[in-house]
């Protein structure tokens, strides 16, 4: 009898037991639902894959610091470089720089960690620079492609508004003010309005994570919108290069040459360069050849030079000039088109799709690989646009290699 009792009262704290166990998952079922975290679980990682991802974690935000800290210094010691254009460039050096100071470093413990160690204050600064400073790097990037479009298409009146030297400074405090303006309050008062957090404790992202219809707005404005923006802009660029070269060449009596561009422009400067005025435009870096009237000018009869072969030389030098500069804004831009949507189209895909099924459709380790993805496109900026321009490759060989620039000089000095 005892035995009979005592294996039913097993039974029934056995029973109880799980009972409780139940609830205590359907309660952990809803609350995951409910906060649902964009970290990955550091526990599926061994020691040495940790390690690995730190050491890249660390690498990537050097990149982005020393990349993006040289374009600042060189526009800073050199006056060459304080076009208006190239104060664009400045300012898309500053929010990338941001990234890799700021963003990535306080990133890092959490990514390897999954928790969030330092407060929810912190977490919040964390949450508006992080926003803050990566759309304006998109905006930025929109900015200079819009900037390039006029120097290509609108040439004149873009020379005549080179006088107004407030207006870089002007368009340069508005993408700040248009980047804060598109997340950093929700970000601030989402809680607020809500009455409720929906981020569990030691976990640090924003608090419509989960909204999808937010995100898909957000997204818009953040990221189609300027891709189209600057697509845009870059197909109207070939456009015009492509009808102009044409132009030109029927004017000439040649068949009309290919419109292919060389990626060397973007690497290489052109022998035989030297200064003069088209140094106003955006494209800087590529000037025009000094011709001489003997091989420029048609043979005319007697083999005499006129005004007017003089002038139609000169005339055809400019020309010519201003085409290849076009060229090379043409190729950067397309390789901007190109490495902004491979960095940024993952990332805002798999966020509007993630906030949409509550994150059970995607993987928390895929989120984190297009996340970080994101991030390098801070660190390439540097490479994508200043390095293409001649002034800037002199301004940081200024910095780097001050003894190899001198000797480079001193070679290409013409001796009397």
């Amino acid at each position: 009898m005892s035995c009979c009792c005592h294996d039913k009262e097993s039974e029934l704290t056995w029973t109880h037991s799980m009972h409780n166990s139940s609830a205590a998952a359907l309660q952990t079922t809803g609350t995951c639902n409910e906060t649902v975290s964009p970290q990955p679980s550091s526990s599926e990682f061994s020691l040495g894959v940790l390690v690995l991802l730190a050491v890249l974690m660390v690498l990537l935000a050097l990149i982005t610091v020393l990349g993006n800290a040289l374009v600042i210094l060189a526009f800073i010691t050199d006056r060459n470089l304080r076009h208006r254009s190239n104060y664009f460039f400045l300012n898309l050096a500053i929010s990338d720089f941001a990234v890799g100071a700021f963003c990535i470093p306080l990133y890092i413990p959490y990514g390897l960690t999954g928790k969030w160690h330092l407060g929810r204050s912190l977490c919040k600064l964390w949450l508006v620079m992080d926003y803050l400073v990566c759309t304006a790097s998109v905006f930025n990037i929109v900015l200079i492609s819009y900037d390039r479009f006029l120097s290509v298409t609108k040439a004149v009146s873009y020379r005549v508004q080179q006088g107004a030297a407030s207006n870089p400074v002007v368009k340069m405090v508005a993408i700040w003010v248009l980047a804060f303006l598109l997340y950093c309050p929700t970000v601030l008062f989402w809680e607020r309005v809500a009455g409720y957090s929906v981020v569990a404790e030691e976990q640090c992202h924003a608090e419509f994570f989960s909204n999808w219809y937010f995100l898909l707005c957000a997204s818009t404005l953040e990221f189609f919108v300027p891709l189209l923006l600057v697509s845009y802009f870059n197909v109207h660029i070939f456009q015009n290069i492509q009808k102009r070269q044409r132009h030109g060449s029927m004017q000439e009596g040649e068949p009309p040459k290919s419109s292919s561009l060389s990626w060397r422009t973007c690497l290489l400067p052109r022998q035989g360069v030297s200064s003069s005025e088209a140094e106003d435009s955006v494209s800087s870096s590529m000037r025009p050849k000094k011709v001489s009237l003997t091989e420029s000018s048609p043979p005319s009869r007697g083999n005499s030079v006129t005004p007017e072969n003089d002038l139609s030389a000169s005339f055809h030098a400019k020309t010519s000039s201003k085409l290849q500069q076009d060229k090379k804004i043409a190729k950067s831009l397309a390789i901007i088109v190109c490495v902004f949507a491979v960095c940024w189209a993952p990332y805002t895909l798999l966020m509007i799709i993630r906030g949409a099924c509550q994150g059970t459709c995607v993987h928390n380790s895929l989120y984190e690989i297009t996340f970080w993805l994101l991030w390098l496109n801070s660190a390439l900026n540097p490479f994508l646009y200043p390095l293409c321009h001649m002034k800037f490759r002199m301004a940081f060989m200024k910095i780097l290699c001050p003894k190899k620039l001198s000797t480079l000089r001193s070679r290409n000095t013409p001796s009397f």
